[in-house]
């Protein structure tokens, strides 16, 4: 009986020692799993300057409201404004006014903004034009719609007398001209539509303004006519010239009685 107990404990004793062999060798081999090398191209990266929130047009720029966000080198435009030379957001950004408004995360662009330390109406205004205000109503300017950046008609309505009684004769004076402002309101509020104040101010050359003021005295009423966007690819403005050279030949719209007709406006 003891000759086969001992047996058994050489039996363990050798199991026990082959397991621990096993394990040692284990321990000491190399690993032999593939390694996995990663041969892509380091991505180059560009700081560009993005908008830290929502930028309303008008605004002048401070340092709080950008930030330097690193993009990759091969889709930075040209026109944005990229961090270079230890350049500092107040170095770049330094006397910009907005002149078309940035969502958060938008690269900021120098064709967006305008340098300038004066108003910014002054600033927006291309070189030779003029800003001029007209009185307006929300029963006379596409009930209210009408907003800052629209192209629009401006209508002339006036009275005339005849043989036969009064007439009504309209013209549109001038075509697809730009909004400047409503009022005061230089952009949309909250992305809605604001309530149309009682002045527009447009975008006019100096002859186009002295064609809106003889028309202010003439004018019943005038009247702002919305332009649809497809309307707006060509931003010529047009103008009835004869107002103020004295050219009486063009034509106009008369509704006498309910009916339309176009006519001569002087000999």
């Amino acid at each position: 009986m003891k000759i086969a107990r001992m047996a058994i404990l050489g039996v363990a004793v050798l199991a026990a020692g082959g397991a621990a062999l096993m394990a040692s060798n284990l321990a000491r081999s190399p690993d032999t799993s593939p390694t996995v090398k990663n041969d892509a191209p380091a991505v180059k990266l560009s700081e560009v300057l993005v908008a830290e929130k929502d930028i309303a047009l008008g605004t002048k720029l401070d340092p709080s409201m950008v930030r330097w966000q690193k993009w990759p080198e091969d889709i930075v435009s040209g026109t944005f404004i990229v961090r270079s030379g230890g350049k500092s957001k107040e170095d770049a950004i330094r006397g910009s006014i907005v002149r078309s408004a940035f969502f958060e995360g938008e690269p900021i662009r120098d064709g967006k903004l305008i340098k300038s330390d004066s108003g910014y109406m002054s600033a927006m205004l291309p070189a030779g034009q003029r800003a001029i205000a007209t009185s307006i109503s929300t029963d006379t300017s596409a009930g209210g719609f009408i907003l800052p950046n629209d192209r629009v008609d401006v209508i002339m309505t006036r009275r005339e007398k005849t043989d036969t009684g009064e007439t009504f004769v309209t013209e549109t004076i001038l075509q697809n001209v730009r909004v400047l402002a409503i009022d005061q309101t230089v952009e949309e509020k909250d992305g809605e539509s604001v309530v149309v104040g009682s002045t527009a101010t447009l975008q006019l050359d100096p002859q186009q303004t002295e064609i809106l003021t003889v028309a202010q005295q003439m004018a019943d009423r005038l009247t702002l006519s919305l332009r649809s966007l497809e309307d707006t690819v060509n931003q010529e403005t047009k103008d009835a010239k004869h107002l103020i050279n004295g050219d009486r030949n063009g034509k106009v719209r008369m509704i006498r009685f309910g009916r339309v007709k176009d006519t001569k406006t002087g000999n």
